[in-house]
């Protein structure tokens, strides 16, 4: 078994909930959320990331806004709708209950 791309399947399956709870804290641009989520050892390009916000703005999850930039074009800041905080409460509980669920099996 291939315990890299298991590692790494494990990092597909919790990406998009990294992003929304990145864009909880504050609206980023593309570059901001990789960043922080790089220093948070959740490796993500931009082709992998481009199309997961793609996807949560159109699923009503994210907005977004043009910014003037001192340094090239206007940017895309994103972030959470009314909707999207509301999905991540979900998502938040979700995860401490599975986390709770890994932990009792692990320890037994």
């Amino acid at each position: 078994m291939d315990l890299e791309n298991t590692k790494a399947q494990m990092r597909k399956g919790i990406l998009e909930y990294c992003i929304l709870s990145v864009l909880s804290k504050n609206s980023c641009y593309a570059s901001d959320i990789i960043r922080e989520l790089k220093e948070a050892k959740v490796i993500v390009v931009e082709g992998t990331l481009y199309p997961l916000l793609t996807r949560q703005k159109n699923s009503g999850l994210l907005s977004y806004r043009w910014e003037e930039s001192q340094q090239g074009p206007p940017r895309k800041y994103y972030e959470l709708t009314p909707e999207g905080k509301t999905y991540l409460e979900e998502l938040d509980k979700s995860w401490d209950e599975l986390v709770e669920s890994v932990n009792l099996i692990r320890s037994k």
